[in-house]
């Protein structure tokens, strides 16, 4: 994969792939998430995303939408417990609208009062319709138990009180505080030339003061395993079960996306599909995941059943989970898995909106990007007892919490 850098002398970052397309992607990646807000500031970091597209010192919100929806594109933005994401996906000549656009929403939002009133109303509303979900939200109070009292458990959203208590100076010193721009980088994926785009990057995000700071030790605590059962009044029993995980710079988390792609990953030959779903019938939505952070991970099952079922479903899970803790992968298991895991990242490759963000985040993360075969060989060179091993690690029965809706 062909990749062009440049770093501008106020610490922002750009990486550019070149592909022959009709359509582009770019985006600025931000070094600020929900877990760099203080207590009082729960939910800040995704309000202010919201509140980027309200007004700019030149455009008003309508302007923004407009501004590439006119030309056929799109505009957009995300937040995670660790990053802040503007992007924006359109047509290849319009690349500098593209560009000009994201600078100015991030740069010159002026957080309007009035609609800083009204957006606190559309996000106690989103918190709302979250909180009568209970498949997604079990999934952020499971990180709220096993990461306890720390920023990283707590999500994204916040909660209505917080929400209401936001105001114009305290999302600015937010603002002031974390955006800084050798914590950004520019990342695109389209058909433009590596001048050409240098050009409108510095152009655009050149005159940007540098504000650097330096990212401080991330939260130290002692994990210990709970195990939580809440009355939901749910149509079904809900279950999770896991525990702390590799971050993302241990070199087993590669293992440990492969062991999570056999138990429970997208495949519908998982482990836990098999037993859970098709061999008893027990559980139609049943999942593992991985998601490893800077500094940790957390590693989880999830499935929904019958009440009656429950115990029974906890039961196959574990002697899943057993399994793997025992029993090494035949070479054969493993040559499947291997290939499994490396056409998943393939097909990642080649929906270049999931590319461009993602080499964003590893140039944020790791300041560098490894080729898809530097990945691929890392991949082929897992072998069976380092699977066996970080199954026994994670897997250990005496360190997994469980929480449980019912």
């Amino acid at each position: 994969m062909d990749l062009f850098f440049h770093t501008l002398p106020n610490g922002i970052r750009m990486v550019h792939h070149r592909i022959q397309g009709m359509v582009a992607y770019c985006g600025l990646i931000i070094n600020t998430g929900s877990r760099d807000e203080l207590p009082e500031q729960h939910g800040m970091a995704h309000f202010i995303e919201h509140m980027l597209f309200k007004g700019t010192t030149r455009r008003k919100a309508y302007h923004i939408f407009s501004r590439l929806e006119n030309v056929g594109g799109e505009l957009n933005a995300y937040t995670t417990k660790e990053e802040t994401a503007i992007h924006a996906s359109f047509m290849n000549n319009s690349y500098e609208r593209a560009v000009e656009i994201i600078r100015d929403i991030t740069f010159n939002s002026v957080l309007p009062e009035k609609e800083i009133e009204k957006e606190k109303d559309v996000v106690i509303e989103e918190i709302n319709s979250y909180l009568d979900s209970p498949a997604e939200l079990i999934f952020d109070e499971f990180e709220e138990i096993i990461f306890t009292e720390q920023p990283i458990g707590r999500n994204i959203l916040g909660t209505p009180a917080s929400v209401r208590s936001f105001n114009r100076k305290n999302l600015s010193d937010f603002i002031e505080e974390n955006y800084n721009t050798n914590q950004m980088v520019f990342c695109s994926v389209g058909n433009i030339e590596n001048e050409k785009l240098l050009r409108l990057f510095m152009k655009y995000f050149a005159d940007i003061p540098l504000k650097t700071k330096h990212l401080p030790n991330k939260d130290q605590w002692s994990y210990k395993p709970v195990s939580l059962t809440k009355k939901m009044n749910t149509y079904q029993d809900h279950c999770i079960i896991g525990n702390i995980a590799y971050d993302l710079k241990d070199e087993r988390r590669m293992s440990m996306f492969l062991l999570n792609n056999i138990l429970g990953g997208q495949g519908l030959n998982s482990r836990l599909n098999l037993s859970l779903r098709e061999k008893n019938g027990l559980a139609y939505n049943v999942e593992s995941s991985y998601n490893p952070y800077i500094d940790t991970g957390a590693f989880s099952i999830y499935f929904g059943t019958d009440d009656n079922n429950l115990e029974k479903s906890i039961s196959i899970a574990m002697s899943e989970l057993s399994k793997l803790r025992t029993s090494r992968l035949g070479s054969m298991q493993l040559i499947k898995a291997k290939n499994q895991i490396k056409g998943y990242l393939a097909r990642g490759y080649e929906n270049y909106e999931t590319l461009m963000l993602s080499l964003g985040k590893s140039l944020l993360v790791f300041d560098r990007i490894e080729s898809p075969e530097e990945i691929y060989r890392k991949i082929d060179g897992i072998e069976s007892t380092r699977i066996l091993e970080s199954a026994n690690d994670i897997f250990d029965p005496a360190r997994l919490s469980t929480l449980i809706y019912k």
